[in-house]
């Protein structure tokens, strides 16, 4: 009985499957409402473009979409984070295309800005620098580079990272480490031949 209706068997179970069908839609359209912005930055952290990430977004959205039970999802950042971390590695391995950046690359030119109160030479420096952290985070084996993108990149907890790499919350923390470790003796390194 529906709303002080009787309603046949066949009608009752459609009943169901409508308020199912619409608690689906409902979560879903909640998941793309709270959760499409960490999605697409997971995706752009690993391809490096904003086409591909896009693409890998909506890729990821659509796996969510054939997912049979997501009222049964415990947490659903860590859940989603995890899809579009395999979607992301499955579009790169798809494309063939290994993004390295050797450290020691001559500068990119600057990108156009428009203007602002900030000083020219404050805009250049920071550009140069977030280029030099790319780099520096890109040239760091990939096992030390993934956690080290989630956790600080993404914001994300350990045992965030933990779930969405399928590691371990002490292996995120010492790879995390390893991985801050390196670029700071890269870096250090980079001012001491300036220096010179």
């Amino acid at each position: 009985m529906i709303e002080g209706k009787c309603l046949v068997p066949g009608e009752a179970i459609a009943s169901e499957i409508v308020t199912v069908a619409r608690s689906r839609d409902e979560i879903l359209e909640d998941l793309v409402r709270q959760h499409s912005q960490l999605v697409y930055r997971i995706g752009y952290a690993l391809l490096r473009s904003h086409h591909e990430a896009e693409d890998a977004t909506q890729e990821t959205f659509l796996r969510v979409l054939k997912h049979r039970s997501l009222d049964t999802v415990e947490n659903y950042k860590t859940w989603l984070a995890r899809i579009a971390w395999r979607v992301a590695v499955d579009r790169s391995r798809r494309r063939g295309r290994r993004r390295e950046i050797a450290i020691d690359d001559p500068e990119k030119p600057v990108e156009e800005r428009a203007s602002s109160d900030v000083p020219a030479h404050e805009v250049i420096l920071g550009s140069q620098v977030g280029g030099l952290l790319e780099r520096l985070i890109a040239a760091l084996p990939k096992k030390l580079r993934q956690p080290l993108i989630l956790s600080t990149l993404e914001q994300m907890s350990p045992p965030e990272v933990a779930a969405t790499l399928g590691i371990n919350e002490a292996a995120v923390r010492s790879r995390v480490f390893r991985a801050r470790q390196i670029r700071r003796e890269k870096l250090a390194g980079r001012v001491t031949k300036r220096q010179r």
